[in-house]
């Protein structure tokens, strides 16, 4: 076995479509997000009882202590099947591996202050020593818990990795994860101190929600059914009248906001068709992302990740509100993006493990930069 270090990755988004796995190969100088290289990948997509458990935590409801102590086990008990099945595809042991990194999966965060919410908090379960019992990997994980400690907002995390690959002397770089919710982060060129990154709203979630509703399937395929339908303005300029986009950074936000009775707000007379309404909210995604490319630079290369990518209808939107920026495939850089979170997590737990800074203070609203996360062993 090679001498380098390996990590495992470990990313389940607001989507809640399922487990990404990435394994990672480290170089000697762990501080450089490019010395990482993608050795693999795999993805174990879950169930519909398993999606519908996490999504019915997104908000209050009964008997959700029970419920979310319950599926904090059962994710962990998915989380280490879904490695296990991966070690097996690469013929690896865990004595190949480091540690895994876990992201978790995120079924409340409330970074800001509210009228509801009197102490910010974030929570993200999928038990670290289940996992690492069923495993026998040591897991570092909750990454997020000292970033909101600090007076951050626990997110977004992965600025640090990406100025490291993606960061450029020639061009300003922004790299776009089009998950459940959006977020960019902003590398501006020959200014690595300026790096910046937030979330700018709703990615998949809404649309995703919507189409649930009205047709057969988790996600609209390529973006297909809002294709079909016709955008309205008239819409679309009441739902990016919410105050959150006006918002100056750090922020972030989640499913817990942006969600269906956020949409039920806009749209509760309304007489569009579905497919109209489908179309509006994949326009406000692409809106949303462009507004904040668009103030931040004129000029730039971008790359998107996520499940977005897949949405060919969004992307032709981008395409169209970002002229004189290039969107660019993340696999110019041999990296699979819809691995690229994932290998963040990797990083993140090696970064735990050699005494690195895992956030950005000017990203995340935390008073100094730190060393996250906690190591759970087997």
């Amino acid at each position: 076995m090679s001498n380098k270090l390996r990590y495992i990755g470990l990313m389940s988004g607001t989507s809640a479509d399922g487990i990404d796995l990435a394994l990672v190969e480290f170089d000697d100088q762990p501080e450089l997000a490019n010395g990482a290289n993608l050795l693999a990948s795999y993805y174990q997509a879950y169930d519909n009882a398993t999606q519908q458990k996490i999504m019915s935590l997104y908000n209050t409801s009964a008997n959700e202590i029970d419920r979310a102590g319950s599926l904090d086990i059962e994710l962990a008990q998915q989380f280490s099947q879904a490695i296990i099945k991966f070690l097996q595809q690469e013929n690896l042991s865990a004595a190949d591996i480091k540690a895994i990194g876990c992201h978790g999966q995120t079924i409340r965060h409330r970074p800001v202050k509210n009228q509801q919410i009197s102490t910010p908090f974030t929570l993200q379960i999928g038990c670290l020593q289940t996992l690492a019992l069923l495993t026998d990997i040591r897991v570092v994980g909750d990454f997020r818990t000292k970033d909101i400690a600090l007076g951050g907002q626990g997110a977004p995390l992965v600025p640090a990795f990406h100025q490291a690959i993606f960061g450029s002397t020639e061009k300003d770089v922004f790299v776009v994860n089009i998950g459940g919710i959006a977020n960019i982060t902003f590398l501006p060129s020959n200014t690595p101190h300026k790096t910046t990154g937030f979330d700018t709203g709703p990615g998949n979630a809404l649309m995703d929600y919507w189409f649930a509703q009205h047709q057969s399937g988790r996600y609209d395929t390529k973006g297909q059914w809002a294709n079909s339908g016709n955008i309205c303005h008239n819409l679309l300029q009441a739902m990016l009248s919410d105050p959150y986009f006006a918002q100056p950074a750090p922020k972030s936000t989640g499913r817990e906001y942006f969600n269906a009775l956020w949409l039920a707000k806009f749209i509760e007379k309304s007489t569009l068709k579905p497919a109209d309404i489908q179309a509006t909210l994949t326009a406000l995604t692409a809106e949303t992302i462009a507004q904040e490319i668009n103030q931040l630079s004129t000029k730039s290369d971008v790359y998107i990740c996520g499940g977005g990518i897949e949405n060919n209808y969004l992307v032709s939107l981008l395409n169209q509100k970002l002229t004189g920026h290039s969107i660019v495939n993340t696999h110019t850089k041999n990296i699979n993006s819809d691995s690229l979170e994932a290998m963040a997590f990797a990083w993140l737990a090696l970064a735990f493990d050699k005494n690195i800074f895992g956030n950005i203070p000017a990203v995340t609203g935390a008073s100094k930069p730190a060393v996250l996360g906690i190591s759970a062993k087997p």
